[in-house]
């Protein structure tokens, strides 16, 4: 997948073999183009920058049902790699990823919640990007924080083959 953002490009490989259900959401979202217009709408330097679930008005977007976690995977959540983002119920991803900044074992199976949370690739072109990204000036839009002051949009998502 390669994704356009109003700071640069970053393209991401995926593993099926790994995270099957997780890789097909994913795809599904990006073949739809519902991240084209979304932010990264939390971004925490020396930990991980998270987006594809607000526009940059923070209004969160509608969503497919949730997918089956599939963190027991043996993938981990190192630097650039990526992985989706949920809510306290292991079976909540849907459209929010992250892309860690830095290695965080506190977040691989099974966690500090018995689950932790499903790895599914890694950037392997623009880390530069990433990198741009993750150091920008945040602030708080309640009930948001770490939210870029100037908004990352990202302009398109798409798959592209090796």
């Amino acid at each position: 997948m390669q994704f356009k953002t109003s700071m640069g490009n970053f393209t991401v490989e995926v593993y099926p073999d790994k995270a099957p259900k997780t890789v097909a959401n994913f795809l599904q979202y990006v073949k739809d183009g519902f991240y084209k217009g979304t932010i990264f709408h939390r971004v925490m330097d020396g930990f991980m920058i998270q987006g594809g679930g607000f526009t940059p008005d923070m209004k969160q977007k509608d969503t497919r049902a949730p997918v089956e976690i599939e963190s027991k995977n043996g993938l981990k959540n190192d630097r650039y790699t990526i992985a989706m983002a949920r809510t306290m119920d292991p079976n909540s991803a849907t459209a929010q990823f992250y892309v860690n900044v830095v290695d965080n074992s506190m977040l691989n199976y099974p966690g500090q919640d018995g689950y932790g949370y499903t790895v599914f690739g890694k950037v392997v072109d623009g880390t530069d990007t990433i990198d741009k990204i993750k150091a920008v000036e945040t602030t708080t839009k309640f009930p948001h924080q770490n939210v870029p002051v100037k908004p990352i949009l990202i302009e398109s998502a798409t798959v592209v083959s090796k």
